[in-house]
């Protein structure tokens, strides 16, 4: 150490320096979601490894707590370090970990339900759910369709706090699937056209479907302001309102069959889909959509922002998703996203989990591998075959072009008297 420290000058070179010589050197370019400006890097030639790109970048982010990824053969991004996303290499490392603690049935169900238990300490869903005021919901008008019903629903959750969303019904009698569907970050959140094709078309095949706003968006904008959802309080907000809206239906509405419980999003709401499995047993099938991997756990505070992956000394969402087993469970991924890697990692550990029960046929993949990361028309394509299966709905009532599209407008309950809270007083 002391022969290290008395190298005068210490090898030190210009970050932009290093960088445009490693540029040359590999032949790639780079772009910044840092600030290099003045930035010196000691022993810095040091860090270069002539034989990897890879190592020589990890070597010279280390020292500033950067990260670098690779978005093309030729092209890296050198960001700040980000706690819930890694390399590839790293998800399989987890996943190789993860193998080794368990090798039947039994030792994965020990497990699971420690696993289990920290994570509902570490998101503290139980402390907010004894605070649940309990009151009557708010219910619009119900407005009729092709063969479904839609209705806006607003509870208040906690003192002063609500969850908007709204209830896609069969227009049939008798009892029907419950499925509830988490929210994602795409544009327009659940009003957006994809959003009311999937919720209206499962519907009139047979399903009653519950989506609601994301914390911070929508109406529930209104509440709390945008900015709330990029605090780790919306973690657990988000999760505790998917457990009150099933409460609500599984209490209340006499036409919801209690033996088929689904839960069904895509991105950040199939990172909730894979949490509400985990919290509530009642959930008897779930297909979470372009989410899962072993090297992401969601970007967005509202995926990551409490940390369940220090759950049994370290977790990934795909284990969360292997404690679903043996029921029915339908992992869509694609080629343009993070889920790229389903097929050959994160599936096969499924499988895996799966087979300790002899329900290799209840976990599924779909993968699009030259798709890209969004609800398009495949990947609603397999959730509704999914259900189709799982759940017995009417494959010949399976025709999108029969919803109807409402405005923003017509899916929000408008709360008389709606106020902006204080975010600081809700810590």
């Amino acid at each position: 150490m002391c022969a290290q420290n008395n190298y005068t000058g210490h090898f030190t070179r210009s970050l932009h320096d290093v960088m445009q010589d490693v540029s040359r050197r590999f032949g790639v370019r780079f772009k910044y979601n840092v600030d290099t400006i003045g930035k010196k890097l000691p022993y810095a030639d040091f860090r270069v490894r002539p034989y990897s790109l890879d190592e020589s970048l990890t070597n010279i982010c280390k020292y500033f707590d950067f990260n670098w990824w690779k978005e093309t053969d030729h092209l890296y991004k050198i960001k700040p370090y980000e706690y819930p996303r890694r390399h590839v290499e790293e998800g399989a490392k987890m996943i190789a970990y993860l193998n080794t603690l368990y090798h039947n049935q039994t030792q994965f169900e020990a497990r699971k339900d420690s696993v289990r238990k920290e994570v509902r300490k570490l998101l503290d869903i139980d402390n907010y759910m004894a605070r649940l005021v309990h009151k009557k919901p708010i219910l619009s008008s119900i407005r009729h369709y092709d063969g479904y019903t839609v209705q806006n629903i607003c509870i208040e959750t906690l003192p002063g706090e609500h969850v908007f969303g709204s209830i896609y019904s069969p227009d049939t009698k008798g009892k029907h699937p419950l499925i509830i569907c988490p929210g994602g970050h795409f544009d327009q959140g659940r009003y957006r056209k994809d959003e009311q094709q999937r919720l209206g078309t499962l519907a009139r095949m047979g399903a009653i479907c519950v989506d609601f706003d994301l914390y911070g968006w929508g109406e529930s904008e209104l509440e709390y302001g945008a900015e709330a959802h990029h605090t780790d309080r919306a973690h657990v907000i988000q999760a505790l309102n998917g457990l009150v809206l099933l409460n609500y239906m599984w209490n209340n509405r006499r036409d919801v069959n209690k033996k088929y419980i689904g839960v069904n999003g895509g991105s950040g709401g199939g990172t909730h889909t894979i949490l509400l499995s985990v919290l509530d047993d009642r959930f008897t099938a779930a297909a979470p959509v372009v989410c899962l991997a072993s090297h992401f756990d969601g970007g967005c505070p509202c995926e990551s922002g409490k940390p369940i992956q220090l759950a049994g000394g370290g977790t990934c969402n795909p284990e969360l998703a292997a404690f679903f087993a043996p029921k029915p469970m339908l992992i869509v991924s694609d080629g343009g996203d993070w889920t790229a890697t389903v097929p050959k990692l994160e599936f096969p550990y499924l499988q895996r989990i799966y087979g300790f029960y002899g329900a290799g046929r209840n976990i599924e993949n779909v993968h699009l591998p030259e798709e890209h990361h969004d609800f398009g028309p495949n990947k609603r394509n397999a959730v509704y075959h999914f259900f189709i299966k799982v759940f017995g709905l009417d494959q010949g009532k399976l025709d999108e072009s029969k919803v109807t599209i409402e405005t923003q407008d017509q899916l929000m309950t408008h709360l008389k008297g709606i106020h902006r809270l204080d975010l600081s007083k809700l810590y």
